[in-house]
């Protein structure tokens, strides 16, 4: 097979303790996944419906070790730390019984966010995906091996020292089971899609200069400086 020109590199991200790597196929995002989080955005506690995702390109991963650049046509950057989850496996309709066995690995990860393009296009009722889906929007930890039942310790975020984020996973509304089963009603999942799981309270801005520093435990811990 030939190309009219060269396909590009693939995204890929380091395996804890391996020289393999792990390709990213896409990114699949989780919004408003933690109760404290849904009130200081200005939602409500009690939400019957299921789980809500929006993307980002695969090229959007921030590998460890990588500094964030200050993207264009936002004066309002925010983080948002997340467990995120890497597929081995996949399928179409999986019961939430059989989700977890999809799982490669867990990774801790940070969904940068231009708040206030996300804001403008929510008020006049248009997508916002510029607002997730940007260059460099998805920085991420080497992914951690896992088998079991999912991460349910500790997730926290300093800026410049100063702890912004500070809750645990077991908070999530929706269970990693319960998000990988409802994405599977939706896209038929493959190895290599990673899924960002949401955010606890105490998103906040960033500006050039600061240093971001985030952990889960028993997962991993990833830094990075937006530059």
């Amino acid at each position: 097979m030939t190309y009219a020109f060269d396909p590009p590199p693939q995204p890929a991200v380091p395996i804890l303790g391996e020289a393999a790597l792990y390709p990213v196929r896409r990114i699949l995002c989780v919004g408003r996944n933690y109760a404290a989080h849904r009130r200081e955005m200005g939602g409500g506690d009690d939400d019957p419906d299921p789980p809500f995702f929006f993307s980002k390109p695969a090229d959007a991963v921030v590998l460890p070790g990588h500094d964030v650049p200050y993207p264009t046509m936002t004066h309002n950057l925010h983080h948002e730390m997340e467990l995120v989850v890497a597929l081995g496996a996949g399928g179409a309709d999986v019961a939430a019984a059989d989700a977890l066995g999809l799982v490669f690995g867990y990774a801790a990860g940070v969904d940068m966010t231009r708040r206030d393009l996300q804001s403008a296009y929510r008020d006049k009722g248009q997508p916002w995906e510029a607002s997730k889906g940007f260059d460099y929007s998805a920085p991420i930890s080497p992914i951690k091996r896992w088998s079991g039942p999912a991460p349910q310790g500790r997730i926290k975020l300093s800026v410049n020292g100063a702890t912004r984020q500070d809750a645990v996973v077991a908070d999530m509304i929706w269970d990693v089971a319960a998000i990988i089963a409802e994405a599977s009603k939706l896209w038929r999942l493959a190895p290599g899609d990673l899924i960002y799981t949401g955010t606890p309270e105490g998103v906040g801005p960033v500006v050039k200069g600061d240093l971001v520093e985030g952990e889960i435990e028993g997962v991993g811990a990833l830094t990075f400086r937006i530059t």
